[in-house]
């Protein structure tokens, strides 16, 4: 059965709504740029153990980032920035899970993400556009069968209900762990439609039992 990690939750009321579907990862973002930020007061709130949480930095101070993956009591921290190797390994010795994001287009070389392969317990392909993350642009799957396969990986990039049969298909056979999914199931900014992600889950549901 694949994951399912939903991103860029910000609102109270539509986390608890969210939570209470149980998807596998839902990931709340301390970038400030990005407009899922979820701002300097944000507490994440208690949840199911079932749903992991991941807090998602892009070249944040390792400092500040490991002071706010133990106040928040993240399960998981993804650096979907330009991070080096030194710092995911820094930041792997907490403890915390590590999901390192790559930006993905046609000429991208898999050869950058192998030394940071001991250091990540999982990937996070996403496509290349003019944010870190967030651009909502599907980008070729097919290049993903130049990737070594080694770390199991999560798909994102202009995922919604209606290409995520598709991106199944896609990475059929490759070590794709799960699927992320953010502006292709929001109402707005930072809310999700549950109706939506209930879809995506029955989507993956069905097709994990074929």
């Amino acid at each position: 059965m694949k994951l399912l990690k939903i991103c860029g939750m910000r609102d109270a009321s539509n986390i608890n709504e969210v939570a209470n579907l149980r998807p596998d990862f839902l990931g709340f973002i301390f970038y400030a740029r990005s407009p899922r930020y979820v701002g300097v007061d944000f507490v994440v709130p208690p949840m199911s153990k079932d749903t992991k949480k991941v807090g998602v930095f892009v070249n944040q101070d390792l400092v500040v980032a490991e002071r706010i993956a133990q106040t928040q009591q993240l399960d998981f921290v993804q650096l979907h920035g330009d991070e080096s190797v030194q710092y995911v390994a820094s930041m792997k010795r907490t403890g915390i899970g590590v999901i390192k994001a790559f930006r993905i287009d046609e000429q991208f070389d898999f050869e950058n993400v192998i030394e940071y392969q001991p250091y990540c317990d999982y990937f996070l392909f996403d496509a290349r556009g003019k944010d870190y993350g967030g651009n909502n642009t599907v980008f070729d799957w097919r290049v993903l069968s130049r990737y070594n396969q080694r770390v199991p990986f999560l798909l994102s990039g202009g995922l919604n209900n209606g290409n995520l049969t598709d991106a199944l298909d896609a990475v059929s056979g490759m070590n794709c762990a799960g699927f992320d999914l953010n502006s292709g199931v929001e109402v707005s900014p930072g809310v999700k439609d549950t109706k939506a992600v209930e879809r995506a889950m029955q989507i993956l549901n069905r097709k994990s039992e074929i």
